[in-house]
């Protein structure tokens, strides 16, 4: 079994497989880095939630309900920490455009039941003591959560070798097929590895992959994000919890870590392959985090980061069988990998695991991700 790619969704199927009994290589030059690596970490299927995408809705939530056993069991196995934090998550209105806004996600928030309540703006200081006095209201979403998306690669590489994943620091640069199906790949250092089941999980760029028909080549494209590291004084207080804005029509979000840095982010640029850190989107991001956190003037810039997440035609993750035999996919996910780690993980041992089918009623459930809906060979439910 090969798995194509060492970001969170490849790690985290990798050891799901494992787990399952496969014997299982991993192809990856650097793994545990890439999009996760500058990710916010923010496992937030209410405050994500988006007009037109309640499917998308139904797979986050149960991710995010797994999240809670999938890191206590991945630090287990590792016996390293993931840094799930549960405090929840305040939304910020800054301006009275801004609230309303923020009023009508709540109403779209509580048609389709999520738990999202209105606050007024005294309150959210009293949560908050360090937010502007001029903000203008909040929610409180004590569902969404977050995760350190560096620990959680960090421990899934460990947890893949402890269950005795092989890791393969070459690059693939083909995929091998032999009459229709999958065979193994071929790597940067000329090497065939073979096999007869493999996963292409290699975010953005497995829309780049070499050997396989146009028709089962994910339409994936890279999605860049910038996003900054800023770091207080230890003698000044701090967020206790992720604080997502609207300022100005503008969206922000502020994730503490338990170290003491604050994760701000982050852009959505269509700029293909580029990831330099822009001027222009450091002001912005250090602007309106400043708006919310006047004491973030204080802070030090300690990083500036950008990366390209994968995104899809629809916005919605591929995860399921290609048109390729023996070969699934798990890719496009766009701003949720590390939310949908743990059910992308799920699914695609299941599938690949001896006597799993992809026909099943979860399987059905879930029609709506099969990357096959791309090339016409599978009618969404």
């Amino acid at each position: 079994m090969l798995v194509l790619g060492g970001g969170i969704i490849g790690l985290a199927s990798a050891w799901r497989l494992a787990q399952a009994g496969a014997s299982v290589t991993m192809l990856d030059p650097s793994p545990a880095s890439g999009a996760s690596n500058v990710a916010a970490g923010m496992i937030a299927p209410v405050t994500e939630a988006h007009y037109g995408e309640e499917a998308l809705l139904g797979l986050n939530l149960q991710s995010a309900t797994a999240w809670p056993g999938f890191a206590r069991e991945l630090e287990e196995a590792a016996g390293l920490p993931v840094g799930y934090d549960s405090s929840g998550t305040l939304a910020i209105a800054f301006d009275p455009s801004d609230k309303a806004a923020l009023d009508e996600l709540h109403r779209f928030q509580d048609k389709l039941g999520l738990e999202s309540e209105p606050i007024p703006a005294v309150r959210c200081r009293q949560m908050e003591p360090t937010l502007a006095p001029s903000i203008r209201g909040g929610l409180n979403v004590p569902f969404d959560h977050q995760v350190d998306p560096r620990l959680v690669t960090q421990a899934l590489l460990a947890a893949c070798r402890a269950r005795g994943v092989v890791v393969n620091s070459a690059a693939v640069t083909e995929i091998l097929l032999s009459k229709g199906g999958f065979a193994g790949v071929r790597t940067d250092a000329g090497e065939r590895v073979v096999a007869g089941q493999g996963v292409l999980a290699t975010g953005w760029q497995a829309g780049r992959v070499q050997g396989l028909p146009a028709s089962a080549v994910p339409p994936v494209r890279p999605v860049k994000g910038q996003i900054l590291r800023l770091r207080l004084p230890a003698s000044l207080p701090r967020p206790s919890r992720t604080i997502r804005a609207v300022v100005r029509g503008q969206s922000v979000y502020l994730v503490p870590r338990p170290g003491g840095d604050i994760v701000c982010g982050a852009t959505a640029e269509e700029l293909g392959t580029d990831t330099t850190v822009t001027a222009g989107a450091v002001y912005s991001l250090l602007r309106d985090a400043q708006a919310v956190l006047p004491i973030l003037s204080e802070a030090e810039l300690a990083e500036t980061a950008a990366g390209l997440r994968p995104g899809s035609p629809d916005n919605a993750p591929m995860i399921g069988p290609s048109i390729v035999d023996g070969l699934a996919i798990a890719t496009g996910h766009y701003r949720h990998g590390i939310l949908l780690a743990p059910v992308t993980a799920a699914m695609i041992a299941e599938l690949l695991s001896e006597g799993s089918s992809s026909s099943g009623s979860e399987w059905a459930r879930w029609a709506a991700f099969d990357p096959r809906r791309f090339s016409g060979e599978v009618t969404q439910a």
